[in-house]
């Protein structure tokens, strides 16, 4: 498994917010949401050169909105199913709008491995490369590479 680093500096998602407390396939039922309402929010999506949607991310952070990293060994937190947009961006009614804060991340590309990836970033390979996981796991689904899923952890 690769792991690769990049800074990436504080960026704004809007998307469908729900949280673990709603119980199983609450992510499932936010992108099902996000994908049926899409058309609201594509005019603030960042786009490259060629039009496209820059990122989608299914975006975490700790249930104080703190983007610390989910709580109770990472099964209670919450969880934004967005695209990033322009900072300027103001959600719509019904969607909510967060400001990711910079971190330096450690990043794993997800091949139907996830519990996998996890486990061996968090378990083993953050632990043996004395990296501490500074904030809220991101998973970040490349448009380019037909919607890849990557996991960003925040590292230091």
């Amino acid at each position: 498994m690769e792991v690769k680093f990049a800074k990436k500096e504080s960026f704004s998602v809007i998307g469908k917010l729900g949280s673990t407390n709603e119980g199983g396939n609450f992510i499932e039922k936010l992108w099902a949401s996000f994908n049926q309402e899409f058309q609201k929010v594509l005019k603030y999506a960042k786009k490259d050169n060629k039009g496209r949607v820059l990122g989608i991310w299914g975006a975490m952070s700790s249930m104080d909105s703190s983007f610390s990293p989910w709580e109770d060994n990472y099964g209670k937190g919450l969880y934004l199913a967005g695209v990033e947009v322009e900072d300027s961006a103001v959600a719509p009614l019904g969607w909510t709008r967060w400001k990711i804060p910079t971190f330096n991340y450690a990043y794993v590309k997800v091949e139907d491995n996830y519990s996998e990836v996890f486990r061996y970033m968090i378990g083993e390979y953050l632990p043996n490369n004395k990296l501490n996981l500074v904030g809220a796991i991101q998973e970040y689904y490349c448009v380019e590479e037909n919607m890849q899923l990557y996991l960003f952890f925040p590292v230091d």
